[in-house]
């Protein structure tokens, strides 16, 4: 099998980074049509009706549903035998690039001692790009581009496990409740609970990558995505935090085994433009592009 055209990654990557920030996925819109029938309090529908105008309208005039397009991060899940495995970061770096002019994207990439912006959403360590390699020859693609309202909210707590999962759970309102509207609610809530320091946080960002119709396959994990979900939208914070019934779209949790010793617990926050899109890359340079 030859080797596959570096530039097939950079065009599929510009792809869904364009497709990310324009379109929403479709169980986002339809989470935020179902608050927005299900709303009784005025504010909180115009609101509501405000956010599902400024999706319709992206979509139609081609433009970034937010102007925040985020911090571009990249989950890849390369195939061991994937002819083009020592082309992908650079390509994904190099559609960064392109698609910040092309789409365009604002540039969000500040170096943090200078604070100098790039100009092109690249800098040290941005593009973020998380590896995971598995058996084949294909390579799939997903693209997050995360603002700063709802990365600025994320929370991290080392508790003990003697904290158990009610403590898990305390931790979780908590902290939506000091989030309260900073992060344009309606959020999703990606929970990582596990692993160490920086496993939980990595399991909160996937946990924000899973469809709203999609619960964990794990009965005891479902049942609490549901409890907290019923919990944080009797809260009241409502759309954009001017009261309602909608706070949350979704709650999903993620986990890893964790240290006797140790209970790690990360909570990540998605604003209601939730933005994500994939690819898979086959080893004869086909390719499939997706929302979900």
């Amino acid at each position: 099998m030859g080797m596959i055209d570096p530039k097939v990654i950079e065009n599929v990557c510009i792809e869904i980074i364009r497709k990310a920030v324009i379109y929403l996925p479709d169980d986002v819109k339809n989470a935020l049509k179902t608050a927005y029938d299900n709303e009784v309090s005025d504010v909180a529908k115009a609101q509501l009706k405000a956010i599902l105008d400024n999706v319709k309208l992206a979509e139609s005039i081609e433009a970034p549903v937010c102007q925040d397009t985020g911090i571009i991060t990249f989950f890849v899940e390369v195939g061991a035998s994937f002819p083009g495995i020592n082309y992908i970061e650079k390509s994904i770096i190099n559609a960064t690039r392109t698609a910040t002019s092309k789409i365009p994207l604002r540039p969000n990439a500040v170096h943090p001692f200078t604070n100098k912006n790039s100009g092109d959403n690249t800098g040290h360590f941005i593009p973020y790009i998380h590896w995971n390699i598995v058996d084949g020859d294909s390579l799939k693609l997903t693209v997050m581009p995360k603002g700063g309202g709802s990365e600025n909210v994320c929370k991290f707590k080392m508790l003990t496990p003697a904290d158990g999962i009610d403590g898990v759970k305390k931790f979780i309102i908590n902290s939506v409740l000091e989030a309260n509207g900073m992060p344009c609610p309606p959020t999703i809530v990606g929970v990582g609970i596990g692993g160490g320091a920086d496993i939980s946080m990595v399991l909160a960002k996937k946990a924000l990558l899973r469809p709203l119709n999609k619960r964990s396959p794990e009965s005891q994990i479902a049942k609490m995505e549901m409890e907290l979900y019923n919990i944080l939208n009797e809260t009241g914070i409502g759309p954009m935090g001017l009261g309602g019934r909608t706070t949350v779209l979704g709650v999903n949790i993620e986990y890893a085994h964790r240290h006797i010793a140790s209970l790690p617990v990360a909570v990540a926050f998605n604003c209601w433009a939730a933005r994500r899109a994939s690819a898979v890359v086959y080893g004869d340079g086909a390719y499939k592009v997706y929302g979900d």
